[in-house]
């Protein structure tokens, strides 16, 4: 029997219910009972600089089907917190069901996901209907900057906030949008609705960000950009930080260590020593870069003893820095 229709419809429902739940989250927050006095949060100027502002993340034996066909097998992945993790993997191959697994979008099969110390841990059982709204310590940034087109930015920064436009103000400052505050999304550029975004997700100074290919829609110039704000913003704040992208190069530009994920299982955990900022054009950086791709591609690594005749098959790393 033919499962790939179900499967479709499925993930399809579950991308709507994701942004369905995630909206009514940050709405009902907005929405309750705003003559209530609550503490504004802490200014970002004044956010945590060390590791321990972010949360440990223990994945254990995590497994998730669509219709008859497995997406993850047994996941097990440890982060500490702090730490800068990228997975990265070939289109399908459960990338971003693992992060919404983390995020409380998706129900594991069997598993169990930990939390320390912001969180108790979360069995398959209790993850049932689980929302990002049950786990105050997460936020999660999407491709699809999904910002409210009838909310001004400043609005949209500050969903969820009692009485936080002035925290707002400051996220909007941290990402070099103060002076957009008043104006609508729909006039902002694809990258600055993406520091929106950003803004939106840090301004509730989570312990754990989790960005779900938040850079792929954005021209090349605009990603250098918001990644080396993401790590500016990641170095100064200490969360920890899970990203999902198709993008080699960016992984290793950003995170402390590379995930790959293959046929619903991690088959490469490779630690990224570089010195930050990185350079792309470093020897080492290309050097790491070729390996992860030989590794995702599965083509053999190349010798540089060559013979001069064979140097035409050869691909530079800038052609085929995208693992799709």
């Amino acid at each position: 029997m033919n499962h790939f229709p179900a499967e479709h419809a499925q993930l399809r429902s579950a991308s709507r219910i994701e942004s369905i739940a995630a909206l009514k989250s940050e709405l009902d927050a907005d929405w309750e009972d705003k003559g209530q006095e609550k503490q504004e949060p802490a200014p970002l100027v004044q956010a945590k600089k060390n590791k321990s502002a972010g949360a440990s993340l223990s994945l254990r034996g995590l497994q998730k089907s669509f219709g008859g066909r497995r997406v993850l097998k047994a996941i097990d992945l440890q982060v500490k917190a702090g730490e800068f993790v990228a997975v990265i993997g070939r289109s399908g191959c459960g990338k971003s069901t693992l992060l919404r697994l983390v995020a409380g979008l998706e129900t594991a099969d069997t598993g169990n996901i930990d939390f320390n110390p912001h969180a108790q841990a979360i069995t398959c059982a209790s993850c049932v209907n689980s929302v990002p709204n049950s786990r105050p310590d997460t936020r999660v940034m999407f491709q699809d900057s999904r910002l409210l087109p009838w909310k001004s930015v400043l609005d949209n920064v500050s969903l969820g906030l009692k009485q936080g436009s002035d925290a707002a103000k400051r996220a909007l400052a941290q990402v070099d949008l103060a002076e957009r505050a008043d104006e609508w999304p729909s006039v902002l550029s694809g990258g600055q609705r993406q520091r929106v975004a950003l803004a939106r997700a840090l301004v509730h100074e989570p312990a754990l960000l989790l960005l779900d290919e938040p850079l792929g829609a954005l021209d090349a110039l605009t990603r250098i950009e918001m990644q080396n704000l993401i790590e500016s913003l990641w170095q100064q704040r200490g969360f920890t930080a899970l990203l999902v992208t198709h993008d080699v190069q960016e992984a290793i530009a950003l995170a402390d260590r590379v995930i790959l994920i293959e046929d619903g299982q991690i088959t490469l955990d490779e630690q990224v020593s570089l010195p930050r900022p990185r350079a792309r054009g470093n020897p080492a950086f290309a050097a790491l870069e070729e390996k992860i791709l030989d590794r995702v591609l599965k083509r053999p690594a190349q010798s540089l003893d060559a013979p001069l005749g064979d140097l035409s098959l050869l691909k530079t790393v800038s052609q085929v820095h995208w693992a799709v």
